[in-house]
């Protein structure tokens, strides 16, 4: 691990309004995975402190993102109604709105009817983007299907299709937009040319694109400010690169990546953290305002070469960072400002690790494939607190929300509270 000294930085995490109280994206307003106003149950199981538990059909992985009242969740359904197979078939691609207090199904719209034009892995499908809202309109990012814009009452506003993506060993697509201000900020990186997009959010219109010298990435746009201005930055296999919001302009990059990056960057501390860990290890904490190449510059605060996160995103919350490795259940936290580790590659009893940890209430949430969560302390040492189960494969990140916690299952959507 090298270090070199910390200047302290600010770094605005961009949210909308009334952020705080809602889960508008799939790892919480802040992009960090963090709520610093929920506070969920700690124990449950399929049927312990389920205050509902619905039935979503067809099949999908992103997760569920919450606003007031409404839970919205994506799917992709079979003509016959079933769950898709990793072999493309005529499908239709849905957005759903469930009643937050009783689960049930307020609206289902159908954004378009269509057959991929490639496979996928046989555990992703083909609906594993989340959807995001400003509690004003919500977005439904189906990839080579189409962007979708509606209403929260269900009304389809605009669609947008961007083109087909080839996607590295057919292991299909899963990225997610991010809704900031009044841009929509789609990634795009596939086996072809990649670009970053920012749409209009009221018109789907193209605001900017920009293009990408990146092969196949799954990671999801976070929006940092840093010296009164907004920063995108993207995971990437060559670079970690940031863009300016306004422009599309790339800003500052940085090597060092491993193939086929998927997780997601946080940022905090006067720092953007970005990692891979699929055949290698890679964790740089940048400093935001940098340019040009950081590459080996004092901008490199410090990094990490072992046991980083492959599918699963690291956590961020107070001064700590909570990474896995690989797509295993083993986990590390670290100072986020040094580098220095508080603890590292802890067995949690998990298996296969495809979802992100959150943390609320002053617990690390970590849940794997089997469906089972880990809930440990959010601290500088590792603790136990409870075991929990639903039963059913989950990949898709849970959302906190005040005292309740959603998990989208494979077949469920489950709401858990006391």
């Amino acid at each position: 691990m090298a270090q070199s000294l910390l200047i302290p930085a600010l770094i605005t995490i961009v949210m909308t309004s009334n952020a705080w109280a809602n889960w508008g994206h799939w790892r919480g307003e802040s992009g960090n995975g963090l709520s610093s106003t929920a506070n969920p149950p700690t124990n449950w199981s399929d049927t312990d402190n389920v205050k509902w538990k619905v039935a979503v059909p067809g099949q999908g992985s992103g997760s569920p993102v919450i606003w007031d009242q409404r839970v919205f969740v994506v799917t992709a359904v079979t003509d016959g109604g079933g769950v898709p197979s990793s072999s493309p078939t005529k499908m239709r691609f849905d957005l759903l709105c469930f009643d937050r207090e009783d689960g049930a199904l307020i609206w289902q719209k159908t954004a378009i009817d269509a057959t991929p034009h490639e496979g996928t892995h046989s555990t992703n499908g083909y609906s594993s983007g989340s959807p995001c809202t400003d509690g004003k309109r919500v977005y439904a990012h189906f990839g080579s299907r189409g962007t979708y814009c509606y209403t929260l009452d269900g009304q389809q506003v605009w669609s947008r299709q961007l083109g087909q993506m080839t996607m590295r060993a057919g292991f299909g697509e899963g990225s997610s937009p991010t809704l900031v201000g009044d841009k929509l900020i789609i990634p795009w990186d596939h086996e072809g040319q990649s670009y970053l997009f920012a749409l209009d959010h009221q018109t789907g219109d193209t605001v900017w694109q920009v293009e990408r010298d990146e092969p196949s990435c799954w990671a999801t746009p976070l929006v940092v400010e840093h010296a009164g201005r907004k920063q995108i930055v993207m995971n990437g296999q060559n670079y970690a690169r940031a863009y300016d919001l306004e422009s599309g302009e790339e800003l500052w990059r940085c090597g060092g990546q491993t193939q086929r990056p998927v997780a997601s960057a946080v940022a905090g501390d006067g720092l953007v953290f970005v990692c891979s860990g699929f055949r290698g290890s890679f964790l740089g904490a940048f400093r935001p305002g940098g340019q040009g190449d950081i590459e080996g510059s004092s901008s490199v605060v410090w990094t990490q070469t072992r046991d980083t996160p492959d599918i699963a995103s690291p956590l961020l919350s107070d001064g700590r960072l909570y990474f896995y490795k690989a797509k295993k259940g083993i986990l590390s936290c670290f100072d986020a400002a040094s580098g220095t580790p508080h603890y590292t590659t802890k067995r949690t009893g998990l298996a296969n690790i495809y979802a992100s940890p959150i943390a609320a209430g002053g617990h690390v949430y970590l849940t794997d494939r089997n469906g089972k969560t880990v809930v440990i302390k959010d601290s500088e040492s590792y603790e136990v607190v409870a075991e929990n189960s639903v039963g059913e494969t989950v990949d898709a990140t849970p959302a906190p929300v005040d005292n309740e916690l959603f998990i989208r299952g494979e077949k469920h959507l489950f709401c858990i509270a006391n």
